[in-house]
């Protein structure tokens, strides 16, 4: 699990803005996407409580099983962004799925994707390793294979076995909200974010229930009650990327 430490004015800071900036997440150049995913149907998203969220990395361990990731790349880092009170404050930081993905409009290929559900998705057969789509995310949430990853995984069997492909050599990989887990469990009539097999497996793993899912269209959803129940913040919403991962703010009475 990697960890960033940033001063507690500047954590402060971000948690009264609504997170305008953090440590490892700083973009020289505004960004706007001139494309946008569609809206229709459902629309899945994700929200973490920060006041729940420990900093354990189980789901950082259980993404890299389910989804055969090399022990170099971490799709879903969880950073160490501060203290309130006594308390250390941790911000995971998947793939935020964005509406308005700078990744989706600078790619020359067309690799970057929007599926129907929103989930922003990369074509591996398609990439060709420019690389525009690491460099445009305002979330370091991409990785490059540098090299094929041929030896076994040290997070399987015991934190999941591998329900997707390796990426190749030379393409740029990252989180998919478990889009496999997803599809599977709703083609056996189960619903994301309420029935585990249809869930990411960050949110299953989660010993704290930091973290929801659910489609953000369905009222009754998981993550609509939630965020209804809460206030949230999106990272860097400022650059109008429309993020679909949802932020509660760490507050020291709940800790």
């Amino acid at each position: 699990m990697k960890k960033t430490n940033i001063s507690r004015r500047d954590f402060l800071k971000i948690t009264a803005v609504g997170a305008t900036a953090l440590a490892g997440m700083q973009v020289i150049r505004r960004v706007q996407a001139s494309g946008s995913a569609p809206s229709g149907g459902q629309q899945w998203a994700l929200a973490i409580d920060q006041s729940k969220c420990n900093g354990c990395g189980y789901c950082v361990m259980a993404c890299k099983a389910h989804n055969d990731v090399a022990p170099d790349i971490t799709w879903n880092p969880v950073l160490e962004v501060g203290k309130t009170g006594d308390k250390t404050v941790y911000l995971p930081r998947p793939c935020m799925q964005c509406a308005n993905a700078p990744c989706v409009d600078v790619c020359p290929v067309k690799a970057s994707i929007y599926r129907p559900d929103g989930i922003v998705m990369i074509d591996y057969g398609r990439c060709i390793g420019c690389r525009y789509c690491e460099v445009a995310c305002p979330y370091g949430a991409r990785s490059f294979t540098w090299k094929k990853f041929t030896e076994p995984n040290p997070a399987v069997p015991q934190w999941g076995e591998p329900e997707v492909e390796r990426r190749p050599r030379g393409v740029v990989e990252k989180c998919t909200f478990c889009y496999q887990r997803i599809d599977r469990g709703m083609e056996l009539g189960l619903t994301p974010g309420v029935d585990q097999d249809a869930t990411p497996a960050c949110v299953n793993v989660c010993p704290t229930g930091a973290r929801i899912f659910g489609d953000i269209h369905d009222p009754e959803s998981p993550v609509s009650q939630y965020l209804r129940a809460h206030t949230s913040y999106r990272l860097r919403e400022d650059l109008g990327t429309a993020p679909r991962v949802y932020f509660i703010a760490a507050d020291v009475k709940d800790m």
